[in-house]
């Protein structure tokens, strides 16, 4: 249960992106507060106020009715300042007479305080001052009889927040259960589509690799279904790719293994020495082409592996003229001259199994194809930021017409003697491919025979 709640979900994502978008508007909209604050707190509502007041008590001559009046007017707004509960602390009042300064009526939170001096002006005026430990916003004015003063609270920042922070939050929690609910009905209805796409493909059989059929009609679907049948299609190549493989493998390998068991029942019945020998020798030739194929087989499926070795820092030069060297025993067999055109020295980094592989089979082709007496020249140079590895012959060559097939797996071109399996040069094309590089084929040495000629990128300046 614990993994099935761990396991995030779509549902869940969006409801923490409304939850999250909540926060932000509750913080937008503090700050709006905030700057209303700031607003307020340098709006003339104290001194309008203020000038209304003394205003109302210029007709009044007698300090008593004056007295009574302002303390009806002090008691009033601080009841309904109470009431509404926006802000803090009390309005207090200061009435003096004009002529004499003598207090006339104080406010209760006023009364035995240490008040801050004032000079009255001609203007009415709002100044700030402390006392008892707060902030205060005092409006002084006066008139032909009496000078007012009105002390109003001034808030923090802080408790400004915490009002304002308190206040919104109920609107938000009663918006919140509708807003959640219009995503939750939104996002599950969204996500129905997939979900048919989904059960459509888990309901497919396991050999099934048609295409997917769903007909999208929601235009964010359409890209996924055609990626979906884009992967299908390259699957079904690939099976079919493979199960060809696999035909023309054994169909290769069930001729030798034929030769091997018709050889060794020659060798076990014949009651003539010469007819064993010939078998025996038979035998070995059908044995080594086999193991040649296999070996060809491994080598061709670590090329179309996804996984590959990292590449090498080495010296191509040197490291060519040693391969050279291991083919020049079957090269002199064959009274075959190999010739090298490279650089003393050419440094690299390079997937070393797959240019093995290239030099391996195209110098293999050429000793197996050329005549006898005849001349492989292998080439090496970098040229545009790439590597150029050249094999050169001057043997019988390619058909044109067969030039396309060649690196086809399991062909074999007409009219030669020398036996193969086929898949020298569909291993060639592949290790090239996965090096990034291509093979291409054209005229051997003196306009005959056949020549290939592979281009491999250097990851970087030689």
């Amino acid at each position: 249960m614990w993994n099935s709640l761990a396991e995030p979900t779509l549902m869940r994502r969006s409801v923490a992106s409304v939850l999250v978008a909540f926060v932000v508007v509750w913080g937008v909209l503090l700050g709006y507060n905030v700057n209303y604050r700031h607003t307020i707190t340098r709006d003339p509502g104290l001194m309008k106020y203020g000038d209304a007041v003394l205003d109302s008590l210029a007709p009044v001559t007698d300090p008593a009715h004056a007295s009574a009046a302002l303390a009806a007017t002090d008691h009033w707004t601080n009841v309904r300042r109470r009431q509404v509960g926006l802000l803090p602390g009390v309005l207090m009042h200061e009435l003096r007479d004009g002529a004499s300064g003598q207090p006339v009526f104080a406010s209760p939170s006023l009364q035995n305080v240490k008040l801050p001096a004032t000079t009255p002006r001609a203007e009415p005026f709002i100044q700030e001052a402390s006392f008892q430990g707060r902030s205060y916003r005092i409006y002084t004015g006066r008139n032909e009889r009496w000078i007012l003063r009105v002390f109003e609270t001034k808030r923090t920042d802080s408790s400004f927040l915490q009002s304002n922070g308190r206040a919104l939050l109920p609107y938000l929690l009663l918006a919140a259960p509708f807003v959640l609910l219009a995503v939750w009905l939104s996002v599950h209805n969204g996500l129905r589509p997939l979900q048919q796409l989904a059960g459509r493909i888990a309901q497919r059989g396991q050999d099934d690799l048609q295409p997917v059929g769903f007909d999208a009609r929601h235009r964010e679907l359409k890209p996924l279904e055609q990626s979906l049948d884009h992967l299908f299609a390259q699957l079904r190549q690939k099976v079919e790719r493979e199960r060809a493989f696999v035909q023309d493998a054994a169909h290769e390998i069930r001729t030798p293994l034929a030769v091997i068991a018709a050889q060794a029942h020659v060798m076990a019945r014949s009651p003539s020495e010469a007819e064993r020998t010939q078998a025996q020798a038979h035998m070995e030739q059908a044995i080594a082409r086999t193991s040649h194929l296999a070996q060809q087989l491994l080598d061709l499926a670590a090329l179309d592996e996804a996984q590959r070795p990292a590449p090498r820092d080495i010296d191509v030069a040197q490291w060519l003229r040693a391969a050279l060297a291991q083919a020049a025993p079957a090269a002199m067999a064959r009274r075959i001259e190999l010739s090298l055109d490279a650089p003393d020295t050419l440094p690299a980094r390079l997937d070393l199994p797959a240019l093995e592989s290239v030099l391996h089979n195209l110098l293999d082709n050429a000793v197996r194809y050329a005549h006898a007496g005849g001349t492989v020249a292998v080439g090496l140079r970098v040229e545009d930021g790439a590597l150029q590895l050249s094999v050169q012959d001057d043997g019988p060559g390619i058909a044109p017409a067969e030039r396309g097939k060649v690196f086809e797996r399991f062909y074999r071109g007409l009219g030669h003697a020398a036996s193969g399996s086929g898949l020298g040069l569909a291993i060639v094309r592949q290790a090239a491919l996965r090096m990034g590089g291509q093979v291409r084929l054209s005229e051997g040495l003196d306009g005959r025979g056949v020549g290939f000629f592979v281009r491999i990128p250097l990851p970087r300046n030689i």
